[in-house]
């Protein structure tokens, strides 16, 4: 199972706003097996996750985890699905994540 993790500066509704658009455009691109977490940026407990969502001005503060292997992908506007979805699609992980 596909284990994501969604997290946002401006608090858990904020949060679970932009899990919903994830959970769409993973759909979408036929990731169905995807678990996702959502938290705020200060109580965002980083473990075993594959795929890590946050806004891209907070990118720097994830960068350690692509040194654990997880992957990371940086989000402009944050409740947009389509940009969810071209954001997968260009990452080059998309086959990758389809596989766990």
């Amino acid at each position: 199972m596909l284990k994501v993790l969604v997290a946002c500066a401006n608090g858990t509704g904020t949060s679970l706003m932009m899990k919903n658009k994830a959970e769409k455009a993973l759909k979408e691109l036929g990731i169905e097996n995807a678990e996702i977490s959502h938290c705020d940026l200060k109580n965002c407990p980083i473990s075993d996750y594959h795929l890590i969502f946050c806004p891209i001005n907070f990118v720097n503060d994830f960068k350690h985890v692509e040194e654990k292997g997880m992957r990371l992908i940086g989000i402009k506007n944050i409740l947009s699905e389509e940009e969810f979805k071209q954001k997968l699609q260009d990452s080059g992980y998309l086959e990758e994540l389809k596989s766990k």
